[in-house]
C-alpha cells in the first residue's frame, strides 16, 4: 500500500459514478472507490492490496498480463480491450461485460494506472434486443417498411430483404421515396382513399391494393400501417407491413367464379346428403324451377320431388354410386313443381365429398323442349325466317348504300374533272406572254382539284384500311404544339375574308406518347370543315386541356350549324346534312375521324345548333394503350 492512502482517497471521488480501481505496476490494487466496490461486491478496502486478476475472469489472465505489460511500457492514456469485449469479475464470481478507460499518472515518485470501469450490463442487454427485433425484421416473410412522417411525402427510409424480394425494386428506387410506386398508374382505388384519411388523422389501417413489381407484374398486397408516436405525441413514423395475398385472391376469385356458375346456371343443381339424402343446398335455377325456397329445401329429399320413385327405389338406384364401383350416373325421369305441375329431366348424378362429409351433386336438365322437338322445330323455322327477312333488308340497305355510293363518286369526281378540263383548254388559247396572270389562274384552279380530287382518293383508301385492319399506328412521344402548328399552318390557307383562327393558350408544355400522324389528320379534318361551313369575318376556335389522363380539344365555329334531326347520323359513312348538301363534300371525313380516335382509345362527340355554330370535342388518351 502506498504510504499516504489519504492523498489516494482525496484523488478518488466517491461522488464519480464510475467505478475506479488504481493499480501499480504490478497490477497490484492500491485503491478503489465506492462504485468500483459495489459493481464487483467488495467491502470499502477489501480490494486493497489484492492483484488485478482478482477482478478478471480466469480465462482472461495470460492475455491480461500480456497486454498490461506492453500498456505500462508505453504508458499513453486509451480504452482497454479496444475492438473486443471485456468481462469483469464479481466477488461472487458471476461474469458482466465493461468498458475500461486506461490513465497512467505519476504519485510521489510512483507510476500508477487509473481503470476507470463502466458497467454496461444493461447497455449490451439493450443492444442485442435491438439486434433480436432487427434480426427478425430483416428476417420476416413480410414485407416491411418504415416512413419518415416529419418530412414530405413521407419517403421511406428503412425496408426489409421481404420487401425489396416481393417488389423487385433496388434500394436507389425504394429509398427516399413514397410507396406510391407501387401503384403504377393504378391509381382509382378505394383502399387508397382509407390510406390517405388513416396517414392525415394519424389512425393506424388495413386496406388490400393492387401493386405492381418493377416487371410490371400485379400482386394483390394486404397492407397495414401504424402510425409511431414520439414522448410528447407526435408521430415521427408510419411503419407498413406487406403481405401477398395473390394466391388467396386468386383463390378466392376461383371460389366465386364456382359460386356464382353454381347459383347462375339456368340447370338445377342439388347437393343433399349420401346417408339422410337431405337437401343441403340447391343453386337459384333449381329453386326458381320447383317454385321452392332454399329454406323449404333444406327440410326435403330429391324423393320428394320426383313423383316417379319412393325412397327405397331411389336408394336402389344409386347404391352403385354409394358402394363406389360407379362414378356418375345419367337417367331421366320426372320432376314436380310445387304448383303440382310436372316436367322431364334429364339428371346427371355424382359422389363427392364435402369437407369430410360424402354428398351427392345433381345437375338436372329440364328437357321439356327436347321432348317438345315438333314445336321446337317450328320456332326454329321462324326464328331463321326472321333472319333471312333482316339479312334480305340488310343486303337492300347495302345495295342502296352502294347507289348512293356511285352516285357520291359521279358527282364528287365530275365536278373537279370539268373544271380540270375547261382550265387546260383555256390554258391552250392564253399562248402570249402578257396573258401569263391567265395561265397561272388555270394552273392554280387544276392544282386545287387535282388535290381535292388525291384528297377524296385519301378517304376511299383510309375507309378500306379500317374495314379491313391494315392500318398501323405508329406511337412516339411528340409535343402537341408541333402538331398544331402543322394544321393551323395548312388550315391558314383555306380561310375565307376575315375568317381568323384563335390558337390556344399554355400548350408548349403539352406533350402525348400517340400517333402523331393520326392526330394530325383529325384535328385538320374538324377544323377544315370548321372553315368550310363559317361565314367570311367569323373565328374557328380551338381549344386545349390535358389532365392526368387524356388531352382534350374543343374546336368552336359560328357557322351554319348541323340541324337537330341530323344530328344522330352526322357520323355516319356517306351521310351529308340537309343543309351542306350545295357544299362539295363526301361525308366521310367524320366517320374516318371517328374510327381512328376510337381505335386509339378516345372519344369524339360534338354540340351544334343550326345558324349558331358547332363545337366538336376530341377526347384522347395522353399514353397510347
Amino acid at each position: 500500500m502506498l504510504e499516504n492512502g489519504e492523498d489516494i482517497l482525496k484523488l478518488l471521488s466517491d461522488a464519480i459514478s464510475e467505478g475506479i480501481v488504481v493499480v501499480d505496476e504490478h497490477q497490484n490494487i492500491v485503491s478503489t472507490n465506492a462504485s468500483a466496490n459495489a459493481m464487483f461486491g467488495y467491502e470499502d478496502n477489501e480490494l486493497v492490496g489484492k492483484t488485478l486478476n482478482t477482478l478478471i475472469p480466469v480465462e482472461y489472465h495470460q492475455r491480461h498480463v500480456e497486454h498490461f505489460h506492453s500498456f505500462f511500457k508505453h504508458s499513453e492514456k486509451r480504452s482497454m480491450g479496444q475492438g473486443r469485449n471485456l468481462y469483469g469479475l464479481t466477488k461472487s464470481h458471476m461474469r458482466f461485460p465493461v468498458e475500461v478507460g486506461l490513465n497512467p499518472f505519476t504519485l510521489y515518485g510512483k507510476t500508477l494506472v487509473m481503470a476507470l470501469v463502466v458497467d454496461i450490463t444493461e447497455r449490451r442487454a439493450i443492444e442485442e434486443n435491438l439486434n433480436l427485433k432487427s434480426e427478425a425484421l430483416q428476417s420476416a416473410g413480410n414485407g416491411i417498411l418504415i416512413c419518415n412522417a416529419l418530412e414530405q411525402d413521407n419517403p421511406i427510409i428503412y425496408f426489409n430483404p421481404a420487401f425489396q424480394i416481393l417488389t423487385g425494386y433496388s434500394s436507389e428506387e425504394i429509398l427516399g421515396n413514397n410507396c406510391r410506386f407501387l401503384q403504377g398508374d393504378d391509381r382509382d382505388q378505394e383502399g387508397l382513399d382509407v390510406i390517405r384519411a388513416a396517414l392525415k388523422n394519424g389512425k393506424s389501417c388495413q386496406v388490400i391494393l393492387r401493386n405492381y413489381k418493377k416487371d410490371g407484374t400485379l400482386f394483390w398486397n394486404e397492407l397495414y400501417i401504424n402510425p409511431i408516436k414520439n414522448k410528447t405525441g407526435l408521430i415521427t413514423h408510419f411503419i407498413g407491413i406487406q403481405n401477398d395475398i395473390t394466391q388467396r385472391k386468386k383463390a378466392e376469385e376461383e371460389r366465386n367464379y364456382l359460386t356464382k356458375i353454381f347459383h347462375d346456371s339456368l340447370n338445377e343443381i342439388f347437393v343433399f346428403d349420401s346417408d339422410s339424402l337431405q337437401f343441403l343446398n340447391a343453386n337459384y335455377g333449381a329453386q326458381k324451377n320447383l317454385g321452392y325456397s332454399l329454406e323449404t329445401l333444406k327440410t326435403m329429399t330429391p324423393v320428394d320431388i320426383k313423383p316417379d320413385f319412393t325412397e327405397r327405389k331411389f336408394r336402389e338406384l344409386i347404391a352403385s354410386l354409394v358402394s363406389h364401383s360407379e362414378e356418375k350416373m345419367e337417367f331421366e325421369t320426372v320432376h314436380q313443381r310445387k304448383d303440382g305441375t310436372t316436367y322431364p329431366v334429364h339428371i346427371t348424378l355424382e359422389l363427392s365429398m364435402l369437407g369430410d362429409r360424402e354428398v351427392f351433386i345433381s345437375i338436372v336438365l329440364d328437357i321439356t323442349e327436347q321432348k317438345n322437338y315438333t314445336k321446337k322445330l317450328e320456332e326454329t323455322v321462324e326464328l331463321r325466317t326472321k333472319q333471312l327477312e333482316m339479312a334480305l333488308e340488310k343486303e337492300k340497305e347495302l345495295n342502296e348504300l352502294k347507289t348512293k355510293f356511285l352516285s357520291l363518286v359521279s358527282h364528287e369526281f365530275k365536278t373537279p374533272l370539268s373544271g380540270i378540263l375547261t382550265s387546260a383548254m383555256l390554258l391552250g388559247k392564253y399562248t402570249l406572254e402578257a396573258q401569263q396572270d391567265n395561265r397561272d389562274k388555270h394552273i392554280k384552279i387544276i392544282q386545287d382539284k387535282v388535290n381535292y380530287l388525291n384528297a377524296i382518293l385519301n378517304d376511299f383508301l383510309s375507309i378500306e384500311r379500317l374495314e379491313t385492319g391494315k392500318v398501323n399506328y405508329k406511337f412516339s412521344t411528340f409535343r402537341l404544339s408541333k402538331v398544331l402548328n402543322e394544321v393551323v399552318y395548312n388550315a391558314n390557307m383555306l380561310l375565307k375574308e376575315g375568317q381568323q383562327i384563335k390558337y390556344p393558350e399554355n400548350i408548349d408544355d403539352i406533350t402525348l406518347i400517340q400517333d402523331e400522324k393520326t392526330i394530325e389528320l383529325a384535328l385538320s379534318n374538324l377544323v377544315h370543315n370548321a372553315i368550310k361551313y363559317s361565314p367570311e369575318h367569323s373565328d374557328v376556335t380551338i381549344r386545349i386541356t390535358q389532365n392526368d389522363k387524356d388531352t382534350i380539344f374543343e374546336i368552336a365555329d359560328a357557322g351554319i350549324g348541323i340541324p337537330e334531326k341530323d344530328q344522330k347520323n352526322i357520323f355516319n359513312r356517306y351521310f351529308r346534312s340537309e343543309n351542306v348538301l350545295t357544299t362539295q363534300g363526301t361525308g366521310i371525313g367524320l366517320n374516318i375521324v371517328k374510327s381512328h380516335i376510337e381505335n386509339l382509345g378516345g372519344t369524339i362527340s360534338f354540340t351544334s345548333k343550326e345558324h349558331i355554330g358547332s363545337t366538336f370535342i376530341l377526347t384522347i388518351p395522353n399514353k397510347a394503350e
